[in-house]
């Protein structure tokens, strides 16, 4: 099972997402059965806030004095059957922003799959890194929003 502890503390996403939790309730049921996953329970925590906390923790955890999209702090915490992935961190504002052009919901799913996979281990440093992330990216977004 996959699940998602949200935790909202910017209140204008409650006004683009009515029940956070159960928006990722029924995509997560769905990326489960997408990625086949199967006798354990996997867990990662979701903050949904602004860009002034954004830029609070990228500087504190990585060093750099500005806002972004999206931070993911993997952790892999093995407890016999459950697994905490670690959390994810996504700034309202840069979502809202990015969909005046596209759709809210959409660029929403794009942040917090890029996330999750940062948590389960993938990454963008190199050139072949990134293909391969952006490649399991827009396979999960397509899957999930179909």
């Amino acid at each position: 099972m996959l699940k998602a502890n949200v935790l909202v503390n910017f209140p204008r996403w409650k006004k683009k997402i009515k029940n956070p939790v159960k928006y990722f309730n029924k995509k997560l049921r769905k990326l489960q059965k997408f990625l086949k996953l199967k006798n354990k329970n996997y867990e990662f925590s979701v903050l949904l806030t602004n860009s002034k906390e954004m830029k609070k923790l990228n500087l504190k955890f990585r060093k750099k004095n500005k806002s972004t999209d999206v931070l993911s702090f993997p952790l892999k915490n093995v407890l016999k059957d459950n697994i905490y992935l670690g959390d994810i961190a996504i700034s309202f504002e840069i979502i809202e922003k990015r969909s005046l052009s596209s759709d809210f919901n959409y660029e929403f799913d794009k942040m917090w799959i890029h996330g999750y996979l940062h948590l389960v281990g993938y990454d963008h440093k190199k050139d072949k890194e990134y293909k391969r992330m952006q490649k399991k990216e827009k396979l999960i977004l397509n899957y999930l929003n179909n």
